[in-house]
């Protein structure tokens, strides 16, 4: 029987230094856990664009489809903002959330004890937070017909289509279920319904869907209250599912609670394979940050625990996910910090590499 396959896409600025250590982590866990994968490399972004003339290559392309997880590192760069909008880095990670179909884009905001204080809200309120955000990642008013600048009279009309069909709504509120019935079994909807027609088939699409999941407690909320109480009280949440634009907005709100965006993973699924994998694109939330590429400064731990996603969420690992963020959880505490965590004076920040072996140490001790 072969080894799950994982295609790592390292992309630009310090997509690379970040994803050098999570093959590292790849390589502990076939050496001492006896889990191994069959690991492909390849280029997408500016890096891709730099040799193909294209921010992801058809072969590239074919790869994703072919692996049972891609994992990737940053796209982007100030090099390449000449390019043409259908050729700029950005245009490969777009294409494949697209063409795999990634439609549930999951986006934790967990708060390590060790960082509360990074947070702008009182350490009570943030300190153990562990919410999941479920935003629906290929239909709604990013992609609805029409849309477009016109001519109307005398001036100007921007025009954006918010447009949700049902399928599209179930299947992402389906995601969001099953997710939160391997957490706290208790789902927490937002949307608009109040004011918007889409809103309204939100809410009943979801609705039916929950009936289906009766262990799980759903609530309904407005998103701009859901914003609110995000602010005022984030741990009554567990896992919250709403839309494109408002999961686009609300996640990056709640990253920000945990105090640093560049400690953040993520996870776009599609529907599942065959083999019972979805398909399935990891990636940290932080972007190249091309000011710091090449000097190891980089914080590798969004690119770690994007990793313990794949663990969990591709490879039914669940438990060695579980001790990938436990080592994580214990590097930070033990006081270990990257130039991006450093909050005290007299602590002299970790390499990348250094971060990455502190977890690898970590990992060892849990064994």
């Amino acid at each position: 029987m072969s080894n799950p396959s994982i295609l790592i896409l390292p992309g630009d600025g310090i997509g690379p230094e970040v994803m050098a250590e999570v093959r590292r982590i790849i390589d502990w866990f076939g050496a001492k856990r006896d889990l191994a994968f069959d690991v492909s490399e390849d280029l997408v972004g500016g890096a891709a664009y730099d040799v193909h003339g294209t921010p992801l290559h058809d072969d590239t392309m074919k790869k994703a489809f072919e692996a049972d997880a891609v994992l990737l590192g940053a796209v982007g760069g100030p090099k390449y903002d000449v390019l043409d909008f259908s050729v700029k880095p950005e245009r490969g990670l777009l294409r494949l959330r697209k063409e795999l179909d990634l439609f549930s884009n999951l986006r934790p905001a967990q708060c390590f004890d060790a960082l509360a204080d990074f947070s702008s809200l009182k350490r009570d309120v943030v300190a153990g937070l562990d919410i999941m955000i479920v935003r629906e990642l290929t239909s709604g008013i990013y992609f609805g017909e029409p849309r477009g600048i016109i001519e109307e009279g005398n001036e100007r009309v921007g025009i954006n289509t918010q447009r949700y069909t049902e399928s599209e709504i179930d299947r992402v509120a389906r995601s969001a279920f099953e997710l939160a019935m391997r957490r706290g079994k208790k789902l927490c909807s937002m949307e608009k319904a109040n004011v918007m027609e889409s809103g309204i088939l939100w809410r009943e699409v979801v609705t039916k869907v929950g009936e289906e999941y009766p262990e799980v407690e759903l609530s309904h909320m407005y998103a701009d209250a859901g914003a609110m109480q995000l602010c005022r009280w984030p741990k009554q949440f567990d896992v919250i599912v709403t839309d494109n634009l408002f999961g686009d907005l609300l996640s990056d709100a709640a990253a920000m609670l945990t105090g640093s965006l560049g400690m953040l993973p993520s996870a776009s699924l599609g529907a599942p394979r065959d083999n019972g994998r979805p398909y399935a694109l990891y990636e940290p939330v932080h972007g190249s940050a091309p000011d710091i590429a090449g000097q190891g400064k980089a914080n590798p731990i969004a690119c770690v625990l994007s990793f313990a996603m794949a663990l969990r969420y591709s490879f039914d690992q669940g438990a060695e996910a579980d001790r990938l963020e436990e080592a994580v959880n214990t590097v930070l505490a033990n006081g270990a910090r990257t130039a991006d965590l450093l909050g005290e004076e007299g602590v002299t920040p970790l390499s990348t590499s250094e971060m990455g072996t502190k977890i690898l140490e970590a990992l060892d001790a849990s064994l």
